[in-house]
């Protein structure tokens, strides 16, 4: 089970300047976006975390590059397929309209559930929507220090026949080149809202 959180800013934790625009603000801002605007919220962090050979990942390593960040887990029944499933298709629709731009994004899936997603598991699930998303897993203690800066609710739910379930909310972050959060992407909408906010905003 998820919190089937859309999000009206986030959280009051967030305290986004963005979520408030003056007359004068709208003369000089872009398209308007599908997604929740994070301009100006503190929201993330770098990280390193382990990759399916056991490598360690830096975001450090993606200077320069957008990155679309998820936070899930490989037992999922629904929700995590889903999501990721529709950020990869928006951003398979994005690279065909601009290959260029397209290129210089970089997702990633990183688990809520180290306990029973190793690094390899979390990449083979990554690698079963695209050879281009990464996934990452860790020790508990980074995945929840991570989380926290993300601004992640997850907390263990019910128990199942297949194990038990974790409730999180769902949230594709986009990071611009130096790390700096851009906005949610409107993953309820579709491929297509995802790809036509990737168009607005990644440049």
């Amino acid at each position: 089970m998820v919190l089937p959180i859309r999000t009206i800013c986030l959280s009051a934790a967030l305290a986004l300047s963005a979520c408030h625009q003056s007359a004068t603000d709208s003369k000089v801002e872009p398209a308007p976006i599908a997604g929740v605007s994070l301009i100006g919220a503190a929201v993330g962090a770098p990280f390193t975390l382990t990759d399916k050979t056991g490598a360690r990942i830096s975001s450090d390593a993606f200077k320069g590059k957008y990155r679309i960040v998820y936070f899930g887990y490989t037992f999922c029944p629904d929700a995590c397929p889903t999501d990721v499933g529709v950020v990869m298709q928006g951003l398979a629709r994005f690279a065909k309209q601009s290959p260029a731009l397209a290129a210089n994004v970089q997702p990633f899936f990183i688990t809520i559930d180290p306990a029973r997603d190793t690094p390899a598991k979390v990449g083979q699930f990554a690698a079963a929507f695209s050879p281009k998303l990464i996934g990452l897993s860790g020790s508990q203690s980074e995945i929840d220090a991570l989380a926290a800066k993300f601004v992640v609710v997850k907390a263990k739910g019910r128990e199942t026949p297949g194990g038990y379930l974790m409730e999180h909310t769902r949230h594709a972050y986009l990071l611009g080149p130096g790390g700096e959060p851009i906005e949610i992407l409107p993953v309820f909408d579709g491929p297509d809202a995802v790809a036509a906010d990737l168009a607005k905003s990644v440049r």
